[in-house]
């Protein structure tokens, strides 16, 4: 994997932390031509990117990531942010799976921080429950989850947080067969019956995630 961020001492920080955990990192930058030219040479499995880096600090991290996403799809990518911010998170998840969105300060627990990057490596998508949670808090009116039951709306919440049905059903003190039937009726509910169960796992946290 790559690591991108204009903060010399976090990128060492985090190259150091992932190698320890077996993790091969075989390059950093720190900006966002300099990422893309390490994606295009060593062809990561992951690109860890840092979404404000020179020479504007606004969205660079951003600009490359889609750039990565839209030459080279097989790319994982995890976005590192220091706020929750929704536009840029649903804009990264909608371009498939494979995406990660972590905020910074959330990179405390080295476990969790790993399983996390191995998840996007593997396809999988991971939200970060601030941001879920600030957008549970500012649903629209005409909000699709409304067919939701309260315990389908908190399986779906931790579906976007990129739990499997395994953890959901640890953080909820319920059998995995009982969030099978959850899930499956979420997914009935919003309409989401004719890709495979992955596929609509994406539709359905991005429905929860525009549902602002």
């Amino acid at each position: 994997m790559v690591l991108a961020d204009d903060d010399v001492l976090l990128r060492e920080g985090l190259a150091s932390l992932l190698q320890r955990s077996g993790l091969d990192v075989v390059g950093q930058a720190g900006d966002g031509e300099q990422l893309l030219e390490l994606v295009r040479e060593a062809q990561p499995a992951l690109a860890i990117v840092d979404i404000r880096m020179p020479p504007t600090n606004t969205v660079e991290g951003l600009q490359a990531a889609a750039k990565i996403r839209e030459e080279h799809p097989e790319v994982g990518i995890l976005v590192l942010s220091a706020h929750a911010e929704a536009e840029h998170a649903m804009r990264l998840l909608a371009s498939g799976g494979g995406i990660g969105y972590l905020l910074k300060s959330r990179v405390t627990d080295v476990e969790e921080f790993v399983d996390t990057v191995r998840r996007i490596a593997r396809g999988g998508s991971v939200v970060d429950p601030a941001l879920v949670q600030e957008l549970v808090s500012a649903r629209r009116r005409d909000d699709p989850l409304d067919v939701l039951s309260a315990r389908e709306r908190e399986v779906l919440a931790l579906m976007a947080e990129g739990r499997s049905n395994a953890g959901i059903a640890r953080r909820l003190w319920v059998t995995e067969g009982t969030v099978e039937k959850h899930v499956r009726s979420i997914l009935t509910k919003l309409g989401l019956t004719e890709a495979d169960d992955d596929h609509r796992r994406v539709l359905a946290v991005l429905t929860f995630l525009d549902a602002r």
